[in-house]
Protein backbone atom coordinates (compact mmCIF):
# COMPACT_ATOMS: atom_id res chain seq x y z
CA UNK A 1 0.00 0.00 0.00
CA UNK A 2 0.97 3.17 -1.07
CA UNK A 3 1.51 6.40 1.30
CA UNK A 4 -1.05 8.67 0.52
CA UNK A 5 0.73 12.18 0.68
CA UNK A 6 2.78 10.65 -2.39
CA UNK A 7 2.24 12.01 -6.00
CA UNK A 8 -1.20 13.07 -6.59
CA UNK A 9 -1.49 14.35 -3.47
CA UNK A 10 1.86 16.07 -2.96
CA UNK A 11 0.69 19.86 -3.20
CA UNK A 12 -1.16 18.63 0.31
CA UNK A 13 1.80 17.94 2.45
CA UNK A 14 1.20 20.95 4.32
CA UNK A 15 -2.70 20.00 5.11
CA UNK A 16 -2.55 19.43 8.86
CA UNK A 17 -6.07 18.19 8.73
CA UNK A 18 -4.49 14.85 7.00
CA UNK A 19 -4.70 11.94 9.65
CA UNK A 20 -0.76 11.21 10.72
CA UNK A 21 -2.12 7.88 12.23
CA UNK A 22 0.20 5.23 11.98
CA UNK A 23 -1.65 2.72 9.63
CA UNK A 24 -3.07 -0.64 10.57
CA UNK A 25 -0.89 -3.84 9.18
CA UNK A 26 -2.04 -4.62 6.35
CA UNK A 27 -4.47 -7.28 6.01
CA UNK A 28 -3.73 -11.18 3.91
CA UNK A 29 -4.00 -10.47 0.81
CA UNK A 30 -7.14 -12.41 -0.80
CA UNK A 31 -6.61 -15.35 -2.94
CA UNK A 32 -6.58 -14.39 -7.17
CA UNK A 33 -9.50 -15.34 -8.80
CA UNK A 34 -9.79 -17.62 -11.24
CA UNK A 35 -11.22 -17.23 -14.71
CA UNK A 36 -14.33 -19.35 -14.98
CA UNK A 37 -14.89 -21.44 -17.92
CA UNK A 38 -18.26 -19.11 -18.52
CA UNK A 39 -16.27 -15.99 -18.72
CA UNK A 40 -13.43 -17.29 -20.54
CA UNK A 41 -16.07 -18.06 -22.86
CA UNK A 42 -17.80 -14.92 -23.35
CA UNK A 43 -14.25 -13.27 -23.17
CA UNK A 44 -13.44 -15.39 -26.36
CA UNK A 45 -16.40 -14.45 -27.88
CA UNK A 46 -17.47 -11.60 -27.19
CA UNK A 47 -13.56 -9.70 -26.79
CA UNK A 48 -14.50 -8.34 -23.59
CA UNK A 49 -16.26 -9.00 -19.91
CA UNK A 50 -17.10 -7.21 -17.03
CA UNK A 51 -16.20 -7.77 -13.57
CA UNK A 52 -19.06 -6.68 -11.08
CA UNK A 53 -17.65 -5.59 -7.67
CA UNK A 54 -14.04 -5.40 -7.92
CA UNK A 55 -13.99 -2.65 -5.65
CA UNK A 56 -14.85 -2.05 -2.39
CA UNK A 57 -16.68 1.13 -1.37
CA UNK A 58 -13.38 1.94 1.20
CA UNK A 59 -11.18 1.23 -2.23
CA UNK A 60 -14.09 3.27 -4.60
CA UNK A 61 -13.28 6.07 -2.11
CA UNK A 62 -9.92 6.09 -1.98
CA UNK A 63 -9.00 5.97 -5.52
CA UNK A 64 -11.95 9.11 -6.44
CA UNK A 65 -10.24 11.22 -3.78
CA UNK A 66 -6.82 10.55 -5.24
CA UNK A 67 -8.17 11.28 -8.90
CA UNK A 68 -10.17 14.13 -7.58
CA UNK A 69 -6.55 15.57 -6.09
CA UNK A 70 -5.06 15.26 -9.02
CA UNK A 71 -7.99 16.84 -11.05
CA UNK A 72 -7.95 19.95 -8.73
CA UNK A 73 -3.77 20.36 -9.33
CA UNK A 74 -4.54 20.21 -13.04
CA UNK A 75 -7.25 22.90 -13.13
CA UNK A 76 -4.70 25.26 -11.05
CA UNK A 77 -1.86 24.86 -13.48
CA UNK A 78 -4.15 25.08 -16.23
CA UNK A 79 -3.88 21.95 -17.64
CA UNK A 80 -7.75 20.63 -18.02
CA UNK A 81 -9.15 20.42 -21.60
CA UNK A 82 -11.54 23.25 -22.87
CA UNK A 83 -14.55 20.74 -22.30
CA UNK A 84 -13.34 20.22 -18.74
CA UNK A 85 -11.71 17.08 -18.98
CA UNK A 86 -8.36 15.45 -18.18
CA UNK A 87 -6.93 13.01 -20.11
CA UNK A 88 -3.25 12.30 -18.11
CA UNK A 89 -1.05 8.97 -19.63
CA UNK A 90 1.57 6.98 -17.31
CA UNK A 91 -1.37 6.78 -14.73
CA UNK A 92 0.72 6.05 -11.40
CA UNK A 93 3.50 7.65 -12.01
CA UNK A 94 0.93 10.24 -12.54
CA UNK A 95 -1.09 9.48 -9.47
CA UNK A 96 1.23 6.97 -7.29
CA UNK A 97 -1.78 5.84 -5.38
CA UNK A 98 -3.71 4.15 -8.12
CA UNK A 99 -0.67 1.63 -8.44
CA UNK A 100 -2.44 -1.35 -6.49
CA UNK A 101 -5.14 -1.05 -9.15
CA UNK A 102 -2.75 -2.70 -11.53
CA UNK A 103 -2.77 -5.85 -9.51
CA UNK A 104 -6.22 -6.07 -7.87
CA UNK A 105 -5.98 -9.52 -6.94
CA UNK A 106 -9.96 -9.29 -8.37
CA UNK A 107 -9.25 -7.96 -11.43
CA UNK A 108 -5.07 -8.42 -12.21
CA UNK A 109 -5.45 -12.85 -12.39
CA UNK A 110 -7.65 -12.18 -16.04
CA UNK A 111 -4.51 -10.51 -17.43
CA UNK A 112 -1.85 -13.05 -16.27
CA UNK A 113 -4.34 -16.11 -17.31
CA UNK A 114 -4.85 -14.82 -20.66
CA UNK A 115 -1.14 -13.47 -21.38
CA UNK A 116 1.23 -15.75 -19.23
CA UNK A 117 3.57 -13.79 -16.50
CA UNK A 118 5.94 -12.54 -18.90
CA UNK A 119 4.43 -8.98 -18.87
CA UNK A 120 4.27 -5.29 -18.46
CA UNK A 121 1.93 -2.08 -18.29
CA UNK A 122 2.78 -0.72 -21.82
CA UNK A 123 0.20 1.99 -21.70
CA UNK A 124 -2.47 4.03 -19.08
CA UNK A 125 -4.22 6.71 -18.01
CA UNK A 126 -7.02 8.22 -16.03
CA UNK A 127 -9.37 10.00 -17.04
CA UNK A 128 -12.25 12.81 -16.17
CA UNK A 129 -15.10 13.90 -17.94
CA UNK A 130 -17.53 16.22 -17.06
CA UNK A 131 -20.84 17.04 -18.37
CA UNK A 132 -20.53 18.02 -21.94
CA UNK A 133 -23.18 20.03 -24.42
CA UNK A 134 -25.16 18.29 -25.95
CA UNK A 135 -23.73 19.88 -28.96
CA UNK A 136 -20.24 19.47 -29.58
CA UNK A 137 -18.30 18.68 -32.93
CA UNK A 138 -18.67 15.45 -34.28
CA UNK A 139 -15.66 13.16 -34.33
CA UNK A 140 -15.22 9.33 -35.35
CA UNK A 141 -13.56 7.54 -32.41
CA UNK A 142 -13.82 3.82 -33.16
CA UNK A 143 -10.44 2.41 -32.73
CA UNK A 144 -8.54 -0.94 -31.97
CA UNK A 145 -5.82 -0.78 -29.30
CA UNK A 146 -2.20 -0.99 -30.64
CA UNK A 147 -1.33 2.18 -32.97
CA UNK A 148 1.22 0.54 -35.47
CA UNK A 149 0.41 -2.44 -34.73
CA UNK A 150 -3.00 -2.38 -36.75
CA UNK A 151 -0.47 -1.57 -39.61
CA UNK A 152 2.23 -3.48 -39.41
CA UNK A 153 1.75 -7.18 -38.26
CA UNK A 154 0.45 -9.24 -41.28
CA UNK A 155 -1.95 -11.59 -40.14
CA UNK A 156 -5.88 -12.37 -40.19
CA UNK A 157 -7.85 -11.96 -37.23
CA UNK A 158 -4.21 -9.67 -35.81
CA UNK A 159 -3.03 -11.34 -32.89
CA UNK A 160 -4.22 -10.25 -29.53
CA UNK A 161 -1.03 -8.89 -28.39
CA UNK A 162 -2.15 -6.98 -25.28
CA UNK A 163 -5.55 -6.68 -23.07
CA UNK A 164 -6.92 -3.98 -21.17
CA UNK A 165 -8.23 -3.59 -17.29
CA UNK A 166 -10.86 -0.65 -17.22
CA UNK A 167 -11.93 0.51 -13.44
CA UNK A 168 -14.63 2.61 -13.16
CA UNK A 169 -14.93 5.04 -10.20
CA UNK A 170 -18.36 6.41 -11.51
CA UNK A 171 -22.06 5.16 -11.54
CA UNK A 172 -22.38 4.71 -16.04
CA UNK A 173 -24.99 1.87 -14.98
CA UNK A 174 -27.05 4.01 -17.93
CA UNK A 175 -26.00 4.96 -21.42
CA UNK A 176 -25.51 8.65 -21.71
CA UNK A 177 -22.97 9.02 -19.13
CA UNK A 178 -19.59 8.49 -21.51
CA UNK A 179 -20.20 4.87 -21.67
CA UNK A 180 -17.57 2.81 -22.86
CA UNK A 181 -18.53 1.33 -26.23
CA UNK A 182 -17.88 -1.82 -27.89
CA UNK A 183 -18.92 -3.99 -31.01
CA UNK A 184 -18.95 -7.70 -29.33
CA UNK A 185 -17.10 -10.05 -31.25
CA UNK A 186 -15.56 -7.03 -32.98
CA UNK A 187 -12.01 -8.12 -31.53
CA UNK A 188 -11.87 -10.87 -34.78
CA UNK A 189 -12.29 -8.42 -37.10
CA UNK A 190 -9.34 -6.51 -38.66
CA UNK A 191 -11.63 -3.65 -40.12
CA UNK A 192 -14.83 -2.11 -39.66
CA UNK A 193 -16.50 0.86 -42.17
CA UNK A 194 -15.67 4.86 -41.37
CA UNK A 195 -15.62 7.84 -42.65
CA UNK A 196 -12.49 9.08 -44.89
CA UNK A 197 -11.70 11.93 -42.10
CA UNK A 198 -12.91 11.66 -38.35
CA UNK A 199 -14.30 14.70 -38.54
CA UNK A 200 -16.85 13.26 -41.40
CA UNK A 201 -20.35 12.27 -39.52
CA UNK A 202 -20.53 8.66 -39.74
CA UNK A 203 -22.63 6.10 -37.53
CA UNK A 204 -21.95 4.35 -35.04
CA UNK A 205 -20.66 0.15 -36.20
CA UNK A 206 -23.62 -2.46 -36.66
CA UNK A 207 -23.90 -3.99 -33.43
CA UNK A 208 -22.40 -1.15 -31.76
CA UNK A 209 -23.27 -1.40 -27.88
CA UNK A 210 -22.61 1.03 -24.99
CA UNK A 211 -21.19 -1.08 -21.90
CA UNK A 212 -23.44 -0.21 -18.49
CA UNK A 213 -21.65 -0.62 -15.47
CA UNK A 214 -21.71 0.09 -11.54
CA UNK A 215 -19.40 2.46 -9.79
CA UNK A 216 -16.50 -0.34 -8.46
CA UNK A 217 -16.99 -2.73 -11.70
CA UNK A 218 -14.18 -3.20 -13.91
CA UNK A 219 -14.18 -4.54 -17.85
CA UNK A 220 -11.19 -6.37 -18.83
CA UNK A 221 -11.07 -6.36 -22.67
CA UNK A 222 -8.94 -7.64 -25.90
CA UNK A 223 -7.40 -4.84 -27.35
CA UNK A 224 -8.39 -5.36 -30.38
CA UNK A 225 -11.70 -5.23 -29.64
CA UNK A 226 -13.40 -2.27 -31.80
CA UNK A 227 -14.21 0.82 -28.99
CA UNK A 228 -14.80 3.77 -28.26
CA UNK A 229 -15.89 6.81 -25.40
CA UNK A 230 -19.77 7.94 -25.75
CA UNK A 231 -19.84 11.67 -24.70
CA UNK A 232 -21.09 11.93 -21.25
CA UNK A 233 -24.42 13.99 -21.33
CA UNK A 234 -25.62 13.43 -17.71
CA UNK A 235 -24.77 15.24 -14.32
CA UNK A 236 -22.18 12.38 -13.05
CA UNK A 237 -18.58 13.44 -13.92
CA UNK A 238 -17.18 10.34 -15.64
CA UNK A 239 -14.11 9.07 -14.03
CA UNK A 240 -12.14 5.69 -14.83
CA UNK A 241 -8.52 4.11 -14.90
CA UNK A 242 -7.36 2.07 -17.96
CA UNK A 243 -4.36 -0.32 -17.47
CA UNK A 244 -2.94 -2.30 -21.03
CA UNK A 245 -1.03 -4.81 -20.57
CA UNK A 246 1.13 -6.76 -22.99
CA UNK A 247 4.45 -8.81 -23.06
CA UNK A 248 7.81 -7.39 -21.68
CA UNK A 249 9.29 -7.13 -25.30
CA UNK A 250 6.98 -4.83 -26.52
CA UNK A 251 8.10 -1.31 -25.56
CA UNK A 252 6.14 0.92 -23.60
CA UNK A 253 4.19 3.85 -23.59
CA UNK A 254 3.96 4.37 -20.03
CA UNK A 255 6.97 6.78 -17.67
CA UNK A 256 7.83 4.75 -14.24
CA UNK A 257 7.02 6.74 -11.16
CA UNK A 258 10.63 8.86 -10.69
CA UNK A 259 9.91 9.62 -6.76
CA UNK A 260 12.20 6.82 -4.65
CA UNK A 261 9.86 7.18 -2.04
CA UNK A 262 7.18 5.91 -4.57
CA UNK A 263 9.06 3.05 -6.05
CA UNK A 264 9.64 2.14 -2.08
CA UNK A 265 6.15 1.31 -1.96
CA UNK A 266 5.49 -0.75 -4.71
CA UNK A 267 5.46 -4.57 -4.53
CA UNK A 268 8.09 -6.62 -6.88
CA UNK A 269 5.33 -7.82 -9.50
CA UNK A 270 4.47 -3.91 -9.79
CA UNK A 271 7.52 -2.27 -10.25
CA UNK A 272 7.77 -5.61 -12.99
CA UNK A 273 4.45 -4.08 -14.18
CA UNK A 274 6.34 -0.97 -14.52
CA UNK A 275 9.47 -1.43 -16.08
CA UNK A 276 11.43 -1.04 -12.93
CA UNK A 277 13.74 -3.83 -11.69
CA UNK A 278 16.39 -3.69 -9.86
CA UNK A 279 15.24 -0.18 -8.13
CA UNK A 280 15.10 1.56 -11.56
CA UNK A 281 13.68 2.12 -14.68
CA UNK A 282 14.79 -0.01 -17.58
CA UNK A 283 16.85 -2.23 -15.63
CA UNK A 284 18.06 -5.09 -17.95
CA UNK A 285 19.84 -8.27 -17.03
CA UNK A 286 22.17 -9.45 -19.52
CA UNK A 287 21.00 -7.11 -21.90
CA UNK A 288 18.09 -7.01 -23.63
CA UNK A 289 16.71 -10.80 -23.24
CA UNK A 290 16.01 -10.29 -19.45
CA UNK A 291 12.02 -8.65 -21.26
CA UNK A 292 12.18 -11.91 -23.46
CA UNK A 293 11.66 -14.32 -20.43
CA UNK A 294 15.01 -16.51 -20.55
CA UNK A 295 15.40 -15.54 -16.87
CA UNK A 296 12.30 -16.52 -14.76
CA UNK A 297 13.15 -16.98 -11.68
CA UNK A 298 13.96 -13.05 -11.75
CA UNK A 299 10.54 -12.47 -13.12
CA UNK A 300 8.61 -11.43 -9.96
CA UNK A 301 5.32 -12.48 -11.40
CA UNK A 302 6.74 -15.69 -12.01
CA UNK A 303 7.72 -16.49 -9.06
CA UNK A 304 5.30 -15.56 -7.21
CA UNK A 305 2.88 -17.49 -9.13
CA UNK A 306 5.74 -20.59 -8.65
CA UNK A 307 5.10 -19.85 -4.93
CA UNK A 308 1.56 -20.36 -5.32
CA UNK A 309 1.52 -23.55 -7.57
CA UNK A 310 -0.60 -21.00 -10.01
CA UNK A 311 1.73 -21.09 -12.83
CA UNK A 312 0.12 -22.37 -16.10
CA UNK A 313 2.05 -24.53 -18.63
CA UNK A 314 0.60 -22.89 -21.24
CA UNK A 315 3.01 -20.16 -20.29
CA UNK A 316 5.82 -22.26 -19.81
CA UNK A 317 9.48 -20.62 -19.48
CA UNK A 318 11.81 -21.17 -21.97
CA UNK A 319 14.29 -23.88 -22.76
CA UNK A 320 18.00 -23.63 -21.24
Amino acid sequence: MLVPPIGCHDEFKGDTSMSTDVAAPAAPAPAPVRMTAEQREAFERDGYIVLPGVLSQAELIRYTAAIDHLYARATRLGEIARDGSLHRLSAVAACPELADLMTHPAAFPMVWQTLGWNVHVYHSHLDVHPTVPSAKPFRFEWHQDGGRQNREIESNPRPRMSVKLAFWLSDVSEPGRGNFKVVPGSHLTNRIDGPPRRDVEWPDPEGAIPVTVNAGDAVFFDRRIWHARSDNHSPITRKAVFFGYTYRWVARRDEAPAIPAVLAGLTPVQRQLLGVLGGRANHAVDGGDHAWGHFPDEVPLYGYLKENGLLDPGFPPLIP
